[in-house]
């Protein structure tokens, strides 16, 4: 354990990332006591504040302290609950293909011209049991590469489209009228991004996959499939660079999109399970797509 300051302590997780933040309110914080949370954001990536009970405004004051928050994204919340209440139970609830989409790893906006920077999530309700997130360290995957693979993968780069992987999975989104807002399912330009990102921030060395990417440069469908699912699937294999949070209620988390990859675990969707998230804006100096 270590203590920051004389009001924060800061624990980390034994994994390869991740931290437990206590002693400290959110709608409390000055300047340097930001700054220090700041600081361990970049070290650890993942914060973890338990208890914190945010109201929307709340959490949307303190998502703006890590940068400007993405338009319509500055507190969405992402739930099984209609307005009135009852569960979403429509096979084809758009909403619905969209949370369901997200229980596979992916990184927030790669599909969008500038990747997003990381996101603010807290918890309003959650079910009984499940409905965790699981978040896992692309930093220590790559990290974790043979000096053969990283050489090879240094000079790829691969498309990224949201409304291609939930055409993949089965999840189309098809109502126009949808509840749905539709962001990011109409991209004129497809981006391309490479396989290695070097954290603007840090200097790290990073492996950026995920269910966005698609059509790795210069090998044929099967052969980039085969490659991505195959990377996908070793940056989650091993527990040490892997934490999945079991939500409480008031649990308020900040990630760094640039460096960890995140997906939904399933719950019993009779159940009810309100988030509200708010996305951090990428820098367009360090978080746009590669040239054409």
């Amino acid at each position: 354990m270590s203590n920051e300051s004389p009001s924060i302590t800061i624990q980390p997780l034994q994994k390869s990332f991740g931290a437990v933040v206590t002693g400290v309110r959110l709608t409390e914080l000055d300047d340097n006591r930001f700054d220090e949370i700041y600081q361990a954001w970049l070290k650890y990536a993942l914060l973890i504040f338990p208890e914190q009970h945010l109201s929307d405004e709340d959490q949307t004051s303190f998502a703006r302290r890590f940068g400007n928050l993405i338009e319509g994204l500055e507190a969405a919340e992402i739930s099984n609950v209609l307005a009135d209440g009852s569960m979403r139970d429509a096979p084809d609830d758009d909403m619905m293909k969209i949370i369901r989409g997200n229980l596979h790893w992916h990184q927030d906006n790669t599909y969008m011209p500038i990747q997003a920077k990381g996101a603010v999530f807290s918890a309003k309700v959650v079910p009984k049991a499940q409905g965790d997130t699981a978040f896992a360290d692309m930093r220590a995957a790559w990290d974790a590469l043979d000096e053969t693979t990283r050489d090879r993968l240094s000079c790829l780069s691969a498309h990224h489209s949201l409304a291609r992987s939930q055409k993949a999975l089965g999840e189309e989104t098809k109502s126009k009228d949808s509840e749905y807002m539709g962001y990011g399912l109409i991209v004129e330009d497809i981006p391309r991004r490479p396989l290695l990102k070097i954290h603007p921030e840090t200097g790290r060395k990073t492996l950026a996959v995920g269910r966005h990417a698609f059509g790795v440069t210069g090998l044929s469908q099967e052969e980039s499939a085969s490659l991505l699912d195959k990377l996908i699937e070793f940056s989650a294999s091993d527990d040490r660079r892997c934490y999945q949070h079991r939500w409480t209620q008031g649990d308020v988390v900040v990630w760094d999109n640039r460096c960890l990859m995140h997906r939904g675990c399933a719950w019993d969707y009779s159940e009810p399970r309100v988030m509200l998230h708010s996305r951090i804006a990428g820098d367009p100096m360090t978080e746009s797509a590669e040239q054409a």
